[in-house]
């Protein structure tokens, strides 16, 4: 059996040495290896609790401190302590890293009069440590600040103009059609991009300045003691440093832009908040204008304006929603030879409190833009089953705007509603715009399959502004469409609207889509329509949108639309 070497041998073995720690004459005394484990410190830095403190970072107190923890009851009864620190023999040598583990000694008094204990070198664990807060604070690709930690530092930037008064700037810097790049070259091609434009930003960066990445295409900047024209100037050199050289790539030389939109702070930004909204909006203007260039926040009266009733609109909208005073009104679309109704399209109003009534062209637009008019399109479906459900012998179709048609509640909710009204879909056609047809055919004609399978039909809406081809239209399965009136209104009195709608009705009728035209205003022009061979007309001829129900007086049921 092999024998048991010296405690002091296994623990230089591990690059542990022991030592033993007088308090009153503040002496140490280490084991015989500790030379051996710690090379670097002068046997002299060791002798003492004070000489080693004072070779200690960041706290020359933390072994002392140590010993300060409360009291044993009794003498002699021992606490147990751990603490890693720092030690550098002079101020340009390496930092080496320990930790100490021991316990400490009360004496009569129940304070400490002996320590003891191991250290040992720690530098690998810390490097490990140290990495991990780089990752948690740095953007991988890279290596600059993430999202997280940029704001904090513009949040610091902010309150630090604020207090002394100095003037800094906040800029994000965007990559111009990074999309294209992706699509083009693949994402590691991107990432080689997005690498080398962050080099080259970092390379025309001040001391001081920080640069972190936003998001994906985006890096946010903060430009310390930064002047409006200085913030010109530093823009300009980082819009050159991107432009004006192509960047290599495994898949070969690409050309890249930047565009950048930046705010004084803390003049027009007094909060990191306020900061990354005004720059963000400044960049997006900026894209919108011209890919690679700059655009400074400025004050703009009638943009604020315009803000403060985009929110009390958004307020009227959402509680008119709530108060269920989104109401719709029915325009009959009628069979062009017997005058008789085929349908009626339902109209969104917006009644409000002082009785007044608001039209789609009032709701419609500002709902898209701010982004509810899929809350006010659930609520017009809503509404059109309902009254389908109440009237057997009616039929309805609605409008729906483009966010809907990629909607899935809004396809949720129909379904749900289709289930428990059976036989109501077959009475309800849903109008799509022409630009969505165009533009999402892959997407919309899922969308249209969905609603055939309730039996409902399709109809596209202002057919004509697009120049959809009839190619699209059979794709879809279109069932109907309604001829843009811009193009019908006049057609007594211009000779290009009429052939324009004549070749529109004459390639419709051979396909076999059914045709309405829109805003019919006289009896020459539904003549002309009847005569061309539309099915369907409305408009001022026929009669506008009324709140009320044309069918309750009706005397006899509405023929199909085909």
């Amino acid at each position: 059996m092999p024998s048991i070497p010296p405690a002091a041998d296994i623990l230089a073995s591990l690059g542990q040495a022991t030592f033993i720690w007088d308090i009153a004459s503040d002496a140490l005394v280490w084991s015989d290896n500790v030379a051996s484990v710690f090379p670097d410190l002068p046997l002299e830095a060791l002798a003492s609790g004070a000489a080693l403190s004072r070779l200690i970072e960041p706290s020359r107190t933390i072994r002392s401190d140590a010993l300060g923890q409360p009291a044993p009851l009794r003498s002699g009864e021992s606490m147990p302590y751990r603490i890693e620190y720092g030690v550098r023999t002079s101020t340009s040598a390496p930092v080496i890293w320990i930790e100490e583990t021991g316990c400490w000694f009360a004496g009569t008094d129940g304070r400490p009069v002996r320590a003891q204990g191991v250290i040992r070198i720690d530098n690998e664990r810390h490097a490990r440590d140290e990495q991990l807060v780089k990752l948690s604070r740095h953007d991988p690709l890279t290596g600059e600040l993430n999202r997280t930690h940029l704001i904090a530092a513009l949040a610091e930037a902010v309150e630090e103009s604020t207090r002394f008064r100095s003037a800094s700037a906040f800029m994000l810097i965007g990559i111009d059609h990074l999309a294209r790049i992706n699509d083009a070259f693949g994402f590691d091609v991107a990432d080689a991009v997005i690498a080398e434009i962050s080099r080259r930003i970092r390379a025309r960066l001040r001391g001081g300045d920080v640069l972190g990445r936003f998001s994906g295409n985006k890096f946010g900047l903060i430009l310390r003691n930064c002047t409006v024209d200085d913030a010109n100037v530093a823009a300009e050199r980082f819009l050159t440093a991107v432009r004006e050289e192509i960047v290599p790539t495994k898949s070969g030389p690409v050309s890249v832009t930047v565009s950048i939109g930046a705010v004084s702070v803390p003049r027009h930004a007094r909060t990191a908040d306020e900061a990354i909204n005004r720059a963000q909006e400044t960049l997006d203007t900026a894209k919108s204008r011209r890919a690679g260039s700059f655009l400074l926040w400025k004050p703009n009266v009638e943009r604020d304006a315009q803000r403060r009733v985009n929110i009390r609109v958004t307020d009227e909208i959402v509680t008119a929603l709530n108060e269920r005073r989104i109401v719709v009104a029915f325009e009959p679309v009628v069979e062009v030879q017997s005058r008789q109704p085929a349908f009626y399209e339902c109209l969104v109003r917006m009644q409000q409190e002082d009785g007044r009534a608001l039209s789609a062209p009032d709701i419609v637009p500002v709902a898209e833009r701010l982004g509810l008019i899929r809350l006010v399109d659930h609520r017009v479906l809503e509404l059109a089953v309902a009254e389908l459900a109440a009237s057997p012998k009616v039929q309805l179709s609605l409008n729906i705007s483009p966010d809907t048609t990629m909607d899935p509640d809004w396809l949720a909710g129909i379904e749900s509603l289709m289930a428990a009204h059976p036989g109501v879909g077959e009475r309800l056609i849903v109008e799509i715009t022409e630009t969505v047809a165009i533009s999402n055919l892959d997407e919309v004609r899922g969308f249209v399959t969905r609603l055939k399978n309730f039996g409902s039909r399709i109809a596209i809406d202002d057919f004509g502004a697009g120049y959809t081809s009839f190619r699209n239209l059979r794709k879809l399965g279109v069932d109907i469409v309604k001829i843009d009136g811009a193009f019908v209104q006049n057609i007594a009195h211009s000779a290009d609207d009429r052939a324009f709608v004549q070749t529109l009705l004459d390639l419709a009728r051979r396909l076999g889509i059914k045709t309405v035209a829109e805003w019919v205003q006289d009896e020459a022009s539904a003549a002309m329509l009847r005569e061309w061979g539309c099915d369907y007309i409305q408009g001022r001829l026929i009669g506008l949108a009324s709140p009320t129900r044309p069918w309750d007086t009706a005397d006899k049921a509405m023929p199909a639309a085909g």
